[in-house]
């Protein structure tokens, strides 16, 4: 059974954990300017406190994450990652469906141009693609899609 909570400033290692392990296996294209130490460091230190973070739980062991944030209008996804070995379990639909309940519209996410399964994930949700780049703009410098749930779309 999958159980959903609030993230707290314990499961940092955890969180982070997810994080390092789901850009290793599945955006080997992408891979992390930053070490696993910068990482956990960021997440303990920023995005614990920056974004309100989900953990889904499975036998009591974090095997997603989620980190949304509003930023004036906007409401965005910051973080949608599943460990390694938990994939295609309906972890990131319960997560998104979670985040559709709790953010306003519109939604706005950044994933990789490369990463076509989060792609098709996100559009089979109801997000339309709304603008791609070169990837300058981001860490990686790998060409990237901003998507969008606008209005009352589905979850």
């Amino acid at each position: 059974m999958i159980v959903l909570r609030t993230a707290t400033s314990e499961d940092a290692g955890s969180v982070a954990r997810v994080l390092i392990e789901s850009r290793q296996a599945f955006l080997p294209y992408a891979p992390s300017p930053h070490e696993p130490v910068d990482v956990r460091q960021w997440v303990a230190k920023s995005l614990m406190s920056r974004c309100r973070v989900t953990v889904a739980l499975s036998d009591g062991n974090v095997v997603a994450v989620l980190a949304v944030s509003d930023l004036g209008a906007i409401a965005w996804i910051e973080q949608l990652y599943v460990l390694p070995g938990h994939e295609n379990r309906g972890l990131g639909t319960t997560l998104l469906a979670f985040a559709h309940t709790t953010l306003k519209r519109p939604v706005r996410l950044f994933t990789f141009q490369q990463n076509t399964g989060a792609r098709r994930f996100y559009e089979r949700h109801g997000y339309k693609a709304v603008a791609l780049s070169d990837g300058q703009g981001n860490e990686e410098k790998c060409p990237d899609v901003l998507y969008e749930l606008s209005g009352e779309g589905s979850a």
